[in-house]
């Protein structure tokens, strides 16, 4: 992987336009751009985002997504997301991920001076009907579903490249260890020391983590991004918000999976619900030794950023603090059941989650 230039921490912070406060854009503005660029009318219904503005279009030619991104959002990570859905919609095109609707010029997407005289880069996608799946509580052959869908989507990736994918962002866990000015944000002396401890474990690791296999991934797997129709035999309607796709190591993508399907409190079970996940996720895509002894830690990892990320966003934009928020209170207790455990305990978390369905990939990754 070529090596990443040189960066001020804070710069990982305004990638993306995580930093930038901008000012929204009204659904008259935004319906009349989707009818003279992309042929699209119908009701607008803003949806809940952390850093653009994103309207559910509904209308007479079906439903569709509108983002205006945010004004710092840098127009070649667009095009990253843009022709990585074109790759995989080529690669699998059985795998639920939104089409993009091109303007009547055939661009993907465009640049629109909004009426606050800020640039935004407007893209329409093809909407993805289901619940979110954190709106349920899902048994355990359907989770093995949902890894089994994270593991053909690392193979659907795994021949693209892009100019701009191996930017840095903060949600990149590779990059923790720069997040560690956002310390001094953390008010509660107790948190800091165990987010400090935390920070100087992963340090440790990070040696074998630069060893780790990589690619293109989706790096955002999330229970709010996965769609799902428990009428449909295969469980999962859609796979949306490509907003973090980067070329990372493969087992960070899936431990962004597994942390959305943690316990909210640290106990012995805490990880049974990841286990399902992972099984299914075997059952499709191989993991090596070092990686599965490392995918605990990066959960702990991405355990860390969250709490140091929405913690600062949350005091940077009061207004959307609930949203940025939302799943942040239930990391102080995960963070307490990996720092309450030697590193090589925590290495062992996963070594039994192989099931038959897995047994080829496991057999792989653990050779007698």
């Amino acid at each position: 992987m070529p090596s990443l230039p040189s960066r001020a921490p804070e710069s990982l912070l305004m990638s993306g336009g995580l930093a930038t406060a901008f000012r929204t854009i009204s659904p008259d503005e935004a319906a009349a751009v989707l009818h003279r660029h992309f042929g699209l009318s119908g009701t607008l219904t803003r949806l809940d985002t952390e850093k653009d503005d994103t309207f559910l279009v509904d209308g007479a030619q079906g439903r569709h997504i509108a983002k205006f991104s945010n004004p710092d959002e840098d127009p070649r990570e667009i095009s990253l997301q843009s022709e990585l859905l074109d790759h995989v919609a080529l690669a699998d095109p059985l795998l639920p991920v939104p089409r993009l609707v091109r303007t009547s010029a055939g661009e993907a997407f465009l640049p629109h001076e909004d009426g606050h005289g800020q640039m935004r880069l407007v893209r329409v996608l093809t909407y993805l009907d289901g619940t979110p799946l954190d709106r349920l509580d899902a048994t355990g052959e359907e989770r093995e579903k949902v890894g089994a869908t994270l593991g053909r989507l690392r193979l659907a990736m795994a021949g693209f490249s892009h100019p701009h994918d191996t930017r840095e962002i903060a949600w990149d866990v590779r990059h923790l260890p720069k997040l560690a000015f956002l310390l001094d944000r953390i008010d509660d002396r107790e948190r800091r020391a165990k987010l400090e401890q935390g920070l100087e474990r992963f340090r440790g690791l990070q040696g074998r983590l630069a060893a780790c296999r990589t690619q293109v991934l989706h790096n955002d797997f999330s229970r709010s991004n996965v769609v799902v129709d428990r009428k449909r035999p295969e469980f999962i309607s859609g796979v949306i918000d490509f907003g973090d796709v980067v070329r990372t190591a493969i087992v960070i993508d899936l431990s962004t999976a597994l942390l959305n399907h943690l316990s909210p409190t640290g106990s012995e079970r805490m990880f049974d619900a990841a286990r399902d996940l992972l099984r299914g996720y075997l059952s499709i895509a191989d993991l090596t030794e070092d990686e599965v002894l490392l995918l605990p830690h990066m959960v702990m990892g991405r355990v860390i950023a969250r709490a140091l990320i929405t913690t600062w966003r949350a005091e940077q934009f009061p207004d959307n603090a609930t949203y940025i928020l939302r799943n942040t209170h239930q990391s102080w207790s995960q963070l307490d059941h990996f720092l309450s455990r030697s590193a090589d305990e925590i290495s062992e978390t996963f070594l039994g989650a192989a099931t038959p369905l897995s047994a080829r990939h496991v057999k792989e990754a653990f050779p007698s």
